[in-house]
């Protein structure tokens, strides 16, 4: 989980240089950039497991929907709560972080960042 850690810690380096007043970010950009690394560092860490169950480079998933189906395959032990945690991180760092742009809360990206971290410590 290296390369996944790594992507984490530069999002958390990018939140760090973003000023903030009233606890709100004042520039969005840069939070869309480290929502964006905090969700690309879930998707290492799922290509990381994946890889060490066997999956070769060639045959890591390539959209949102075939990372949904890997999880279902081979991290179905956790009863779906995986599949909940991928889905919530999928909405709030890709969708609303990410693409929208609609986070700019200090406490509910922290927060998203921390989901992100836990996600990949449960996958390790």
């Amino acid at each position: 989980m290296k390369e996944a850690l790594r992507y984490l810690n530069n999002a958390k380096e990018i939140l760090k240089s973003i000023p903030v007043e009233d606890n709100t970010y004042s520039d969005v950009k840069p939070v869309q950039e480290a929502c964006g690394t905090a969700y690309l560092a879930v998707l290492k860490a799922i290509d990381e497991y994946l890889i060490s169950r066997g999956i070769s480079q060639k045959e890591l998933p390539q959209s949102t929907d075939a990372y949904r189906e890997m999880l279902r395959k081979y991290l179905s032990v956790h009863d779906g709560k995986l599949m909940r945690e991928f889905e919530k991180l999928y909405k709030a760092l890709h969708i609303a972080g990410y693409y929208r742009g609609l986070l700019e809360d200090v406490d509910m990206v922290k927060d998203a960042i921390k989901a992100a971290k836990a996600f990949i410590g449960k996958i390790r």
